[in-house]
């Protein structure tokens, strides 16, 4: 961690001697891993330095779910209302939720773009993974709440045609979806915030969400 701490002292430095001139905002990253000690020191050391924002890193890499958000929690704690909070690698729509509820602003995550590729849709029902033999006599949309080119003009049917015949198309088709579903997503937290309903449109939400997930097999 103090290495990290002397890497944030240069970049931050140097970014003031420059005048910034693309004005740009330079953000501290809090590291740690899952030690709730850690990620304090962290989170107080950047603060010092006075950033104009703040991102929690080293996460999302393998750990225990449980232990992922512990960590969120014990380092947004530390960090100013007044600043930009920005988690990074969580792009699970669960997790998003979670993190947003416990006071993150920002997120970024190549899930949307790589489990496209691979042939997983996020959908409002939970992920798809278009690739199963159950969806070859599938002729129903991807996702019947979704509005993208995907799932206005194909079927899951033929999407997993498409998969199945190493067509580049589905691997577009799925990525455009994906980016189109958590750009949905993220409006209606906002709007739930907005509203003051977060809690019940994220119950609501992850009622129908967790549906497949219960039956997925690992």
């Amino acid at each position: 961690m103090l290495l990290s701490l002397e890497w944030a002292k240069r970049c931050k430095e140097y970014f003031v001697a420059s005048g910034n001139p693309h004005d740009q905002l330079l953000f501290g990253i809090v590291q740690g891993s899952v030690y709730a000690d850690l990620r304090a020191e962290s989170a107080k050391r950047m603060i010092e330095m006075d950033f104009p924002g703040y991102a929690i890193g080293g996460l999302s890499v393998g750990e225990p779910k449980d232990e992922m958000l512990s960590a969120i929690k014990n380092a947004v704690g530390f960090l100013p209302e007044s600043k930009p909070r920005y988690s990074m690698g969580i792009g699970m729509p669960e997790d998003i939720w979670t993190a947003v509820e416990n006071g993150i602003d920002m997120f970024d995550c190549v899930l949307p773009t790589r489990n496209g590729r691979n042939g997983q849709a996020f959908t409002s029902g939970g992920r798809v993974n278009i690739r199963n033999k159950e969806y070859i006599n599938d002729f129903s949309p991807l996702d019947p709440e979704c509005g993208c080119p995907a799932c206005k003009g194909y079927s899951r049917a033929y999407l997993n045609h498409l998969f199945r015949s190493q067509e580049i198309l589905v691997l577009r088709l799925l990525t455009l979806h994906n980016l189109y579903f958590m750009i949905k997503l993220t409006k209606l937290i906002r709007n739930s915030i907005i509203n003051d309903n977060f809690f019940e449109e994220k119950a609501r939400f992850l009622s129908k969400y967790n549906k497949l997930l219960e039956n997925e097999v690992p």
